[in-house]
């Protein structure tokens, strides 16, 4: 069975169930104001939950279902979810997620078959370059155009006790060898305001980082990357970057105007969470001759509400 979830999961036979634990508010447009210390609505605190708490939370992201019924993490209470959703001894697994930071889908699934049948379904999908999830982001930054393609080179290397990702130029067959890995992206400009954009984002490839980086090899780093949006320098109002294999992380800092259509304090913009939200997923029909499926994960409340202080309207 498999289970679609906002950030999301699937279990054993054909069972499918989705968590949502960001959702976007309804009703009033009007731009919002942070209330007291809760300048990001809707982000999830870990730190704030017990194991218990946390498997309620996910219980009741669930948007869909089919089928029969140390350190916290999504994968340190599965075992407590999959007995939750009625699942027995069936142990869930991930089959699709996104990054750490990232919010949105997370398929699960507690059915080894279905889950070795997805995976199937990804793979073959990447190398007939047909994109199978679509991920919403805000960028600090508007593209030069308003759609295309992104490839690029990369390379993990462990620096100062983090893993971080570095664009390759010129990759030798030596370097591939050794790691270096062709990713490819595509983008979409859904619209622009206030400096900023809302872009959809197509990963063709599967590399750690691999949409924050091409971000910001477009010059617009992901609203909320306090990991690669250092590499983006400005210059008399003129961008350019900075060289990845020497600049270290830090806080993205957004400029005077930015943080005035934030309504956020430097101290609360230093606290922003990452803007990318993993907002659909294709997936085939679990049986012979049933259509193929699209789930979808609405917006948290930060992001939404992010979108309206900048006047990013979706069309």
């Amino acid at each position: 069975e498999w289970i679609p979830l906002r950030k999301r999961v699937i279990p054993p036979t054909a069972y499918s169930t989705f968590f949502r634990h960001r959702l976007r508010p309804r009703g009033s447009s009007k731009r919002s104001r942070p209330l007291g210390g809760q300048p990001f609505p809707g982000l999830l605190q870990l730190e704030n939950l017990s194991r218990e708490e946390l498997v309620d939370v996910l219980r009741a992201a669930v948007v869909d279902q089919k089928g029969k019924p140390g350190e916290l993490t999504l994968f340190s209470v599965l075992p407590e979810l999959s007995q939750s959703l009625g699942l027995g001894d069936q142990e869930l697994q991930v089959v699709q997620a996104s990054g750490k930071e990232t919010s949105g889908l997370v398929l699960l699934s507690s059915c080894p078959q279905t889950a070795s049948r997805l995976q199937k379904f990804f793979i073959y999908s990447r190398r007939a370059q047909r994109p199978t999830a679509t991920y919403c982001a805000v960028t600090d930054g508007i593209p030069a155009t308003s759609e295309g393609k992104i490839q690029a080179a990369l390379k993990l290397e462990h620096v100062d006790g983090v893993d971080l990702v570095i664009p390759v130029k010129s990759p030798s067959r030596k370097d591939f060898q050794e790691g270096v890995k062709r990713t490819l992206s595509h983008f979409h400009v859904v619209a622009m305001g206030s400096g900023c954009a809302l872009v959809q984002l197509q990963p063709l490839t599967v590399f750690p980082s691999q949409l924050q980086v091409h971000m910001v090899l477009q010059l617009c780093p992901v609203l909320g990357d306090h990991t690669y949006s250092a590499r983006v320098g400005t210059v008399l109002g003129q961008r350019f970057l900075l060289p990845a294999d020497s600049t270290k992380p830090q806080r993205q800092v957004p400029d005077e105007a930015l943080l005035r259509h934030l309504c956020l304090t430097p101290s609360q913009a230093a606290q922003l969470p990452l803007h990318l939200h993993l907002h659909c997923l294709h997936l085939p029909g679990m049986r012979p001759g049933e259509a193929p499926m699209k789930l979808l994960a609405p917006l948290p409340s930060y992001f939404f509400r992010t979108l309206q202080c900048l006047g990013l309207h979706q069309q």
